[in-house]
């Protein structure tokens, strides 16, 4: 398991986490590169040793290890670590048995990726705190903005609740927000408003923000709502 190597430039204090990645796509090295950028103790591990050098420099520690090889693992003190991240996808019982080890082995939270359902399904099983599809998920928001054309950004929230950003419907423009009672007709919660003129960000903006039509709106609500208020023009 030799190191490959070690960065400068975390923060103290801040979260430690462990990646295990390859690159069945670039979804795990943007993710280990920006954590790290943030501040974040990152260890990214592969069994591939060429690319393990293309992110030594963005980590702050790569190593060359098998993540099925729970020994491996304890070797390198994965054991202490605050969040792991399973991004194994092309062989599906790897990421699997690395899960399993990662959980065997007391580690609270692994995050791990599916590349189906079932897969997703098992992850769980084995003790997955939570589990992703990063093709599942950027097909749907993709879906959602060309369906809305309105519809700048789509998030899901809790089950049967989501948060999009919209650009505001013609007939909300020059109006205050306390005239259009989003939360009474619909449910909805405007949590932010992007501003362009001036360039700022209104985080839970006063009952009294007057709309403009460069104005991008935060929402937060339940899907059927959103989905009616996507539809006005």
């Amino acid at each position: 398991m030799p190191v490959v190597a070690k960065g400068e430039g975390a923060s103290q204090g801040s979260v430690e986490l462990s990646l295990i990645w390859t690159f069945d796509g670039n979804f795990g090295y943007y993710l280990a590169s920006f954590l790290y950028e943030k501040g974040h103790e990152v260890m990214a591990i592969d069994k591939n040793h060429e690319l393990v050098q293309e992110i030594k420099d963005h980590v702050s520690q790569a190593v060359v290890a098998d993540a099925t090889d729970r020994a491996a693992l304890e070797a390198l003190g994965l054991n202490q670590v605050d969040v792991a991240v399973v991004s194994i996808g092309s062989i599906l019982s790897n990421s699997i048995l690395a899960t399993l080890n990662l959980k065997d082995m007391g580690v609270e939270l692994v995050y791990a990726k599916a590349v189906s359902e079932a897969h997703g399904r098992i992850l769980y099983k084995v003790g997955a705190t939570e589990v992703f599809f990063p093709e599942k998920d950027q097909a749907i928001s993709l879906a959602e903005r060309l369906h809305n054309p309105n519809m700048l950004d789509y998030l899901p929230f809790l089950e049967g609740y989501s948060i999009i950003q919209l650009a505001p419907p013609r007939e909300f423009i020059g109006k205050q927000l306390k005239d259009l009672d989003l939360i009474n007709r619909y449910g909805i919660q405007v949590v932010g408003i992007k501003e362009i003129i001036p360039d700022r960000l209104n985080l839970i903006p006063t009952a009294h923000f007057l709309i403009k039509d460069s104005d991008t709106l935060i929402l937060l609500g339940p899907n059927e709502a959103l989905d009616k208020l996507r539809e006005k023009e």
